[in-house]
């Protein structure tokens, strides 16, 4: 039978027969596709060796999970299946030996099969807005995994095998309900950016002071009463945001953190009363929000932020107007 599907020098899905356009065409709800209609793409994609595959929002809403048959398609170097309703996702990922970027943000899983652990050529993993509340123990494995998204579901522990994670840049957490970064995120020796607004941290782990290639540290939103004293070691920090916390101390280490350029360690409200007296240590900062706390002095190194351009210092019960601000 003609399947319609010809030579082709691109690796995009093409027409599977009369009734199914290619992934790149649907859209609009009367094209999207059913079971039986998936199942046939993922059958051609598989017999073509196709390598990226683009299904966000073009599953039929009545679709929750995906066929077995997934697993077949193992030429796969990016796959979207982000802004469907999918529940769960088969045992048989796992055979994605290729695929290097999986996106499945907005969907509604609430949990990834232990296999995941198995696609250990993947870089980029979207999970946001989904329902997880834990991830496999093996997640671990995923060595080269470079940037993963976690934002928006419903963590409550991250696992050690984290720390496994040595090619991860960038790790999003924010807005779930994590209590505690594990201290393995020490090994991450490849980590810039770490975003955990919106949780219930207590605290961070001393171990983020081995961390000496993070460049981004964002914390808003918890209920951190302390920073790690370790963080003079964080040697290309360029922002920090530790702001509506508990804080009630900026670590004098923090001052050794020299490439700082924003800090906002503004909304601690009635629990920051001090800066650290060395804070002029920080010639590089740019930026810095001291708003809404308890703060009377300015240290007098104050004037050595020759390169600070936007100051909030507002609600603040500031004893004296510091001369070197005007």
């Amino acid at each position: 039978m003609d399947l319609g599907v010809g030579p082709s020098t691109s690796s995009t899905p093409r027409i599977v027969d009369s009734s199914l356009k290619s992934a790149s065409t649907l859209g609009q709800d009367g094209d999207k596709l059913s079971l039986i209609k998936l199942a046939s793409l993922i059958e051609v994609s598989a017999k073509k060796g196709t390598r990226d595959l683009n299904l966000q929002n073009k599953l039929m809403d009545q679709i929750d999970w995906l066929p077995d048959s997934i697993g077949k398609l193992s030429s796969l170097v990016t796959l979207d299946l982000s802004e469907n309703r999918i529940v769960a996702l088969p045992a048989t990922i796992g055979g994605l030996s290729s695929l290097i970027r999986l996106d499945l943000h907005s969907n509604r899983i609430t949990e990834l099969p232990d296999s995941v652990g198995d696609l250990l050529s993947l870089v980029y993993l979207d999970l946001r807005g989904n329902q997880l509340s834990t991830l496999p123990a093996n997640f671990g494995r995923l060595m080269r995994l470079e940037e993963l998204d976690l934002s928006s579901n419903q963590l409550s522990v991250l696992p050690d095998s984290l720390g496994s994670l040595v090619s991860l840049k960038v790790l999003n957490v924010e807005t779930n309900d994590i209590e505690e970064i594990p201290h393995t995120i020490g090994r991450c020796s490849s980590l810039r950016e770490l975003r955990a607004d919106y949780n219930r941290l207590k605290a961070l782990p001393e171990a983020v002071g081995k961390i000496e290639t993070l460049e981004i540290l964002s914390v808003r939103y918890n209920n951190i009463r302390q920073l790690p004293t370790t963080m003079s070691s964080l040697s290309k920090l360029r922002e920090l945001n530790v702001s509506f916390n508990e804080l009630e101390s900026v670590p004098e280490s923090l001052c050794f953190a020299t490439s700082l350029v924003k800090m906002n360690v503004g909304n601690n409200f009635a629990d920051l009363r001090f800066l650290p007296r060395s804070i002029g240590n920080l010639e590089m900062l740019e930026e810095l929000d001291i708003s809404n706390n308890q703060i009377r002095v300015l240290p007098d190194s104050f004037r050595m932020l020759t390169k600070l351009r936007i100051l909030r210092v507002e609600e603040n019960p500031l004893e004296v107007p510091p001369r070197q601000i005007a």
